[in-house]
């Protein structure tokens, strides 16, 4: 058997409906960036945390649908952040029928929780910081494929390197930004 931490989005998603660990492990992947995404626009950790709750209730709820000749799971999941977030600003209230409807508990936020949610939503600015100390060549290969969200044969072309090159250059950056924010 295959280990989550070693499968790519797509497969954790098309994984899914067989392996119940293959969605907490696409969860445990984006939590941090969907909760970020709604910190930034409502500035209250436990609205972030609901909203980040009815997103991911949502892609589970629809992840058969998912289709990667559409885009990254990535893309898709901020799509159904977004769809969320303004249905949730045009109804004045969070949304939840599709929480209930897969009997997902309401979920409950004490001051701990609310003060990890808060700290983590701040950490974008804490990975722009480590991202500004990495090398040129490492910089430019993470900012092209995480941001830019480029393909690794075109950052080669563009990098004049090799796409194996490119591939380790991001995977570097990415262990040196994660080891400087686990530091803090």
């Amino acid at each position: 058997m295959q280990r989550a931490s070693t499968r790519t989005d797509v497969e954790l998603l098309a994984a899914t409906p067989a392996d119940a660990d293959a969605f907490a492990e696409f969860y445990r992947r984006h939590e941090r960036p969907v909760l970020g995404f709604f910190m930034h626009w409502c500035r209250s950790g436990e609205l972030a945390a609901d909203l980040m709750a009815e997103t991911f209730a949502a892609a589970f709820e629809s992840r058969s649908r998912y289709r990667a000749d559409l885009g990254e799971p990535r893309v898709w999941l901020f799509g159904i952040a977004r769809h969320v977030l303004l249905r949730s600003i045009r109804r004045g209230r969070v949304e939840d029928e599709i929480r209930r409807r897969l009997g997902i508990a309401r979920l409950v936020i004490d001051d701990d929780a609310l003060e990890r949610v808060e700290m983590l939503a701040c950490q974008p600015d804490a990975a722009v910081n480590a991202l500004d100390g990495l090398s040129q060549a490492l910089r430019d290969a993470v900012v092209g494929r995480v941001i830019d969200q480029r393909e690794y044969a075109e950052l080669a072309e563009t990098l004049q390197c090799s796409k194996s090159v490119v591939r380790q250059r991001v995977a570097r950056g990415l262990a040196r930004i994660r080891n400087r924010l686990e530091v803090k």
